[in-house]
């Protein structure tokens, strides 16, 4: 079964809501295809307060705002998880189910995907006390004692959030030094709650009854073992591109990053990247929009200029 677009956005989160604003107000027969909740990175997201125009809003709320306006100029919210696209005067892009969808312009806005730890006993136990998302989880852990790894943005300010729940929250960090805003940094190191412990990664994750009861981490220098007793383990040490589907186009990076043109254009004519999926400096929700823009503007003028 193939389903005719004229732009199919594949990835409904900030940068493939505001694509299909742009796409649809200009005429453009368009589907934003995702495979899961829309809003991306957005769900996982607590507080908002560097989207222009609103001072604090939760993730949830800006993300179901924006679907509502992303839908409401004729745009098709359309289900599936996509496994290969072939080039062609139209790109077909295949669903795991089967489905097919046809288009002359594609924008891929899939994301990233977060990197686990890679330790004994993490895999087992994700949903079960290792948990990638501490807005979805953080009040599972009231009164109880929590990890977070990490010392980026994400790390420092989950940590924070999760001090609203937790009766302690201890930050492990591989460096001696923060990749986070000073803002998220003093935040963490006066909140009471929070015992920064840097220069260790974890090792083991432990358990009882099938639920996490410890986190086993190392002293980088010393080797030195020490056992935290948590209940939960929150990992934010980076994530990577959702791209496999891309690969045999050519049009992404050694990391797996899509590789784009100041129009958000890959090599490939009319295959576009927009957002985290992209090789770039700042990845937040108001530069995916900005890529999210440029593509569906870019791609309007192509296929009206062919058409006419």
């Amino acid at each position: 079964m193939t389903k005719e677009y004229d732009f199919i956005i594949i990835g409904a989160g900030p940068a493939g809501m505001t694509a299909a604003v742009y796409a649809s107000r200009a005429g453009l027969k368009t589907a934003l295809l995702e495979s899961g909740a829309p809003g991306g990175k957005l769900l996982k997201t607590n507080e908002i307060s560097n989207w222009p125009g609103i001072l604090q809003e939760p993730g949830s709320q800006l993300a179901m705002d924006m679907f509502t306006h992303s839908t409401s100029f004729g745009a098709v919210y359309e289900y599936g998880k996509v496994v290969s696209i072939t080039d062609g005067e139209k790109k077909q892009v295949v669903c795991e189910d089967g489905t097919i969808f046809a288009a002359p312009a594609v924008l891929v806005a899939t994301g990233t995907k977060e990197r686990l730890m890679n330790i004994p006993g993490e895999q087992e136990h994700i949903g079960r006390g290792v948990s990638y998302c501490a807005v979805c989880d953080g009040a599972f852990f009231r009164d109880r004692e929590v990890a977070v790894i990490g010392g980026g943005n994400s790390a420092l300010e989950e940590a924070v959030y999760l001090t609203q729940f937790a009766s302690k929250v201890y930050l492990i960090m591989r460096r001696d030094v923060f990749r986070a805003d000073k803002i998220a940094v003093d935040a963490a190191k006066e909140n009471a709650k929070i015992e920064i412990i840097q220069k260790a990664v974890p090792k083991e994750v432990l358990s009882e009854n099938g639920k996490v009861s410890g986190l086993k981490i190392a002293d980088i220098s010393s080797q030195e073992e020490k056992i935290l007793p948590v209940s939960g383990i929150f990992p934010y040490i980076g994530a990577d591109p959702v791209t496999d589907f891309l690969k045999p186009l050519g049009v992404l990076d050694e990391q797996g990053y899509m590789l784009v043109d100041e129009s958000m254009e890959t090599s490939v004519p009319l295959l576009y990247g927009a957002g985290d999926v992209c090789q770039k400096v700042l990845r937040q929700v108001v530069t995916a929009a900005n890529d999210g823009a440029v593509a569906a503007q870019d791609a309007f003028h192509k296929i009206k200029l062919t058409n006419h």
